[in-house]
C-alpha cells in the first residue's frame, strides 16, 4: 500500500464564494423569451437545403484546423482552392445545426479528448463527399485521411444531438458526447434511408425582420449564422469565464498556503532577533564558559540598568561552538527580515488581483485578459495555452501522439525522465516505465476523470518498451500506474522512482504501431 500524502494549510483560504451562474440561467431564459414563437430546430428538409450549399463550398478541400470552442460546438477550418471556410457543427438541444460562419470563437485553453482526437486523426485530411440521408436529420462528411477512409456523421436531432467519428470500417471510434455505449460498435442509422442528397427548398427562419442588404455567396449559411451569432458569443463568453474562474480558484489556494508558509517562516525567525545579543555577550565572557554547561549568568551590557542575563547553552558544545550558534541563528533572522518580508508583499499583491478577478467574474463584468504587455498569472489559461500546444511545450521530450488522439511524452535521459515526471506530469496523467530495465519515463496526458483507452496505454507502453533496455529482446513487461503513486526514491540518482499500485501489460514491437506513433509524432 502507498503511503498517504496530506496537504495542511496553516490558516484557512479566505476569498470569495464560488460563482453559482445564476446570470447564465437568466441569460438563457431571456433569449428563449426573444426568440419566443420563432422555430430553433433545423428540419431534415432546411438541412438538406444546407448541404446542397455546401457540398459546393467545400468541393477539393481539405481540413487544416480543428477546434472546439464550446463543449457541444465544433469548428472544422477547410481549405479549398483560393479560400479558408470555417465548418460549425453545433450539437445543443433544440439549435443542432451544421453552417459555415464567419465569426470565431475563442478557444479553451486546452483542447478537449474528443477534439485532440480529431486533429490527430483527420487534420490535412481530403473531404470527398458531404451527404444528406433524406428524410432525416443526419449529415455524413467522408473524409480520406492518411490512415485511410474515415468519416463524421452528424446526428442534428432536437434532443441528444451527437458527432461520431467512424473509421474506415464503420465503428464508431469516438462520440463528441462521449456515449461509451456506442464506441466500437458499428454505426447504425435510424431509418434504413440511403445517405443522399437532397433536392427540398429549405425554409430557413429569418434572423430578424430588416431587409437583407449583405450578398454572401452561401445566404443560408449566412442567415443561421446571423440567428445564432449573439447567443453563440454569449455562450463562449459563459464557458471562458467558468474555466477562468476554476483556474483563479485553484491558483488562489495556492498563493493563501504559500504565503502561510512564508509568514510561519516569518514568525520562526522573529524569535532570533534577539540572538545577536547573547552572541556578543558570551563572546565577552568566553572565558567563563565550560563544555557541559546548561546555561551561563552574564551582566547584560545593553541594558542601562546591567541587568543580570541567564543565558541558555549546549551541553554538548564548546564556549565558541555556542557563540556561533547564536549568531547563525541571528543571521537567519536577518536573511528573513530581507528575503521572506517582499515575497509575502508579492503574493498579497498578487491575490489581491486574483480576487478582484473573481469578483468581476461574480458581477458579470469579467473579460477575457489580454494576452499582450501583460504578464500572465502561473497557471492561468494564457500560460497553459503556452503549455499545451502540441503535447506540451515544455522540456526537450519526444512527443507524439495515441491512436486515441491523447499526447504521449517520453523523456530521453535521466534528468528530463526526471523533469518529466515530477516538473510537468499532472497527478492524473498516466505513467509507464519497462519493467525491471534501464529505460525512459512515458506519460499520457489525461483530462481529470479521464479513463485511458486500451489503445492508448498499448501505443505508450510499446514506446516504453521501444526507448528501453528491452528494445533488443522486442518484447516484455511495462508497467503503468497514474502519477500521482510514482514517487522520488530518497537518495538516488535523478529518474530514481519507487512506485505503488502499478498494473502491467506485455507488449512486443509492432512494427505498423510504430509507424503509426513516429507519423504522429511532433517536432521538438
Amino acid at each position: 500500500m502507498g503511503q498517504k500524502w496530506v496537504e495542511s494549510a496553516t490558516q484557512p483560504a479566505t476569498f470569495p464564494p464560488p460563482v453559482r451562474f445564476r446570470e447564465i440561467d437568466r441569460a438563457n431564459q431571456e433569449w428563449r423569451k426573444r426568440h419566443r414563437g420563432q422555430k430553433m430546430a433545423l428540419t431534415a428538409t432546411e438541412i438538406g437545403s444546407i448541404v446542397q450549399e455546401l457540398a459546393s463550398a467545400l468541393a477539393d478541400g481539405w481540413i487544416q484546423k480543428i477546434s472546439q470552442p464550446l463543449p457541444d460546438t465544433l469548428i472544422l477550418e477547410i481549405r479549398v482552392p483560393g479560400h479558408t471556410r470555417r465548418l460549425l457543427y453545433s450539437l445543443r438541444d433544440d439549435t443542432a445545426r451544421l453552417h459555415l460562419v464567419h465569426q470565431h470563437l475563442p478557444n479553451p485553453p486546452t483542447p478537449p479528448s474528443f477534439c485532440q482526437l480529431l486533429r490527430a486523426r483527420i487534420q490535412g485530411a481530403r473531404i470527398d463527399t458531404l451527404q444528406h440521408m433524406s428524410g432525416d436529420r443526419i449529415v455524413r462528411l467522408d473524409l480520406t485521411s492518411r490512415d485511410g477512409p474515415v468519416s463524421l456523421v452528424a446526428e442534428l436531432f432536437s434532443r441528444n444531438a451527437d458527432l461520431l467519428f467512424l473509421d474506415g470500417e464503420g465503428l464508431v471510434v469516438a462520440t463528441l458526447r462521449h456515449n461509451k455505449d456506442r464506441v466500437g460498435q458499428p454505426y447504425q442509422a435510424p431509418s434504413a434511408a440511403a445517405f443522399r442528397s437532397s433536392s427540398h427548398q429549405a425554409v430557413v427562419h429569418e434572423p430578424d425582420t430588416q431587409p437583407q442588404t449583405h450578398v454572401d455567396p452561401f445566404p443560408l449559411s449566412f442567415k443561421l449564422e446571423a440567428f445564432y451569432r449573439e447567443r453563440e458569443a454569449e455562450l463562449s463568453h459563459q464557458a471562458q469565464a467558468r474555466e477562468r474562474e476554476s483556474v483563479l480558484r485553484k491558483h488562489l489556494k495556492k498563493l493563501l498556503r504559500r504565503m502561510a508558509a512564508l509568514r510561519q517562516d516569518l514568525e520562526q525567525a522573529g524569535r532570533y532577533e534577539p540572538y545577536a545579543r547573547y552572541g556578543e555577550l558570551l563572546k565577552a565572557n568566553l572565558g567563563l564558559l565550560k563544555k557541559g554547561q546548561n546555561t551561563v549568568a552574564v551582566v547584560d551590557y545593553y541594558d542601562e540598568q546591567l541587568p543580570e542575563l541567564t543565558i541558555p547553552l549546549d551541553p554538548t558544545k564548546g564556549p565558541q561552538a555556542n557563540m556561533d550558534a547564536y549568531f547563525a541563528k541571528y543571521r537567519k533572522f536577518v536573511t528573513a527580515q530581507r528575503e521572506i518580508s517582499p515575497r509575502i508583499a508579492a503574493i498579497e499583491a498578487e491575490v489581491q488581483q486574483t480576487q478582484t478577478e473573481l469578483e468581476t467574474i461574480k458581477g458579470g463584468t469579467w473579460q477575457p485578459p489580454s494576452t499582450e504587455g501583460q504578464t500572465a498569472v502561473r497557471g492561468t489559461p494564457a500560460l497553459r495555452r503556452k503549455r499545451d500546444r502540441e503535447g506540451e511545450s515544455r522540456g526537450p521530450f519526444r512527443r507524439f501522439v495515441s491512436s486515441d488522439g491523447h499526447p504521449i511524452l517520453v523523456g530521453r535521459n535521466a534528468r528530463e525522465n526526471d523533469e518529466l515526471t515530477f516538473g510537468l506530469a499532472k497527478s492524473e496523467d498516466l505513467w509507464l516505465h519497462a519493467r525491471g530495465a534501464p529505460g525512459s519515463h512515458v506519460v499520457v496526458r489525461l483530462d481529470k476523470g479521464t479513463e485511458p483507452p486500451p489503445e492508448t496505454i498499448r501505443d505508450a507502453a510499446t514506446l516504453a518498451l521501444l526507448y528501453s533496455d528491452l528494445k533488443k529482446s522486442g518484447k516484455g513487461d511495462v508497467i503503468y500506474t497514474r502519477r500521482k503513486w510514482v514517487k522520488k526514491a530518497k537518495g538516488q540518482a535523478p529518474g530514481a522512482v519507487t512506485v505503488t499500485q502499478e498494473k502491467s501489460i506485455y507488449v512486443t514491437l509492432d512494427k505498423p504501431r510504430l509507424d503509426a506513433l513516429k507519423s504522429r509524432s511532433a517536432p521538438r
